[in-house]
Formats: C-alpha cells, sequence, structure tokens
C-alpha cells in the first residue's frame, strides 16, 4: 500500500508547527540512523525531548492519530515517537530500509507502516521526493504541505536531495493489530465500502448490520492482539 493521505494539517496547523520548528535544537540526523543508513543520511533532526519538542510532538501525534482514513488503513495497534527532519542544501535520505523494531522499552514499536507528513510547501523547495520502491514500480511523492504519506517500512525507500530551499516533515512508524498487509488492504477497502454505503442507504438499511458484522469479524480473524 502505498497512500497519501490529504490535509491530516490545516493551514493554521502548519504554521503553528513550522514556527515551533523554529524553536527547536536541531542535532546530525546520523544519530538516529541503523546499520548501513548512517552512510547515506545527510540531513538535521530536532530534540523533540524539551519541554517545547514534547508539546509539538504532542500536538502532531494527535492529528496523526486521530485521522480516520489513517486508521482504517493501517489498523494502528502503536504508533512510535515521532521525528522531525529538516533537509537542505543538498541534503538527502539514500536508498535504505527502515529497522524492524524503533524505539526502546515501552516506546519499542514493530515497523509495519511508515508515515512522512509533509510540512514545507512543495515549491519552495527543488528536490526531496520521496521515492519507495514497491511490487508494482517507484512511487514518487511531494505532496501539499499538510498531507501524509503512509507506506510499508519494508520497502526500500529514499529522499531525493533537496538542492534548493528547505525540506520539514515528520516521520513515524506504526506496528498494526493486523499484521498481514494484504489482510490490511482488504479491511482498507471494506472500510471505503461503509463509508460510501453510509452516503448512499439509509441509516437502518440491512446492509449496514451485515457490513459490520464481516468487518468485525475479519478483526477478530485477523488482529495479532
Amino acid at each position: 500500500m502505498f497512500l497519501t493521505i490529504a490535509n491530516v494539517l490545516n493551514s493554521r496547523d502548519l504554521a503553528r508547527v513550522q514556527k515551533k520548528a523554529e524553536t527547536l535544537n536541531w542535532v546530525d540526523g546520523t544519530r538516529t540512523a541503523g546499520g548501513r543508513a548512517k552512510a547515506v543520511k545527510r540531513n538535521l533532526q530536532a530534540d523533540l525531548r524539551s519541554a517545547q519538542g514534547e508539546a509539538l510532538q504532542a500536538f502532531l501525534m494527535q492529528a496523526v492519530t486521530s485521522h480516520p482514513v489513517l486508521s482504517g488503513a493501517a489498523q494502528p495497534r502503536l504508533f512510535s515517537r515521532l521525528m522531525l527532519s529538516r533537509t537542505a542544501d543538498g541534503g538527502f535520505y539514500g536508498r535504505h530500509v527502515d529497522n524492524a523494531r524503533v524505539g526502546s522499552g515501552e516506546d519499542r514499536v514493530r515497523t509495519d507502516m511508515s508515515f512522512t507528513l509533509f510540512l514545507s510547501d512543495p515549491d519552495s523547495y527543488d528536490g526531496g521526493e520521496l521515492v519507495v520502491e514497491t511490487q508494482g514500480g517507484l512511487h514518487a511523492a511531494k505532496p501539499a504541505a499538510g498531507d501524509l504519506v503512509l507506506y510499508p517500512s519494508g520497502d526500500i525507500h529514499e529522499v531525493r536531495p533537496v538542492t534548493r530551499g528547505e525540506r520539514l516533515a515528520c516521520i513515524g512508524w506504526i506496528e498494526s493489530a493486523v499484521c498481514d498487509p494484504q489482510a490490511r488492504e482488504a479491511l482498507f477497502e471494506l472500510e471505503n465500502l461503509r463509508a460510501s454505503l453510509a452516503a448512499k442507504l439509509a441509516a437502518d438499511a440491512p446492509e449496514h448490520l451485515v457490513l459490520d458484522k464481516v468487518i468485525s469479524n475479519l478483526l477478530r480473524r485477523w488482529s495479532a492482539g
């Protein structure tokens, strides 16, 4: 699944995030890279353990975790802590695969799905596309500020060099309650069908109850816990 979700943040929220980001301490992004990724990572990451950083993380986490499309597509069980990335002056993140687990202790998460929430206007920088290599081919994304791209953590992906301006983005990982990616896609299609029927049928139409039953029983069958 490679999915772009529009308007996770509105223009007012974006302005708030961009302003808060200016007050944070930024460090070399290779500090959080593992294995081979260290050799292909050239960016900065915000220290979100400060009081300002924790407040910004909570704000962004609320926006991400409350979005119904992301919930339907990823079937989240756990979310990682978020990362804030700044890429400029030719910076990039070369081809790599995300670690199978991130975080430690209570924050430890199996990485089933990755997401990038774009925070910069695409016209304000050149390059910086998120490129994901799927079985169906290459997907390159450089959406509007406030849009989120969701993709499998196990796919090879990269951020192309930023040759002008600055690319600000929020990155995170999801441990899904449904481990099988095909099962997740089937449930997402059923959730979309449920939303479509809700707009076409009366609230007491029997089709609603049947679909609710099917989705619930599939969740019971496929959920990891």
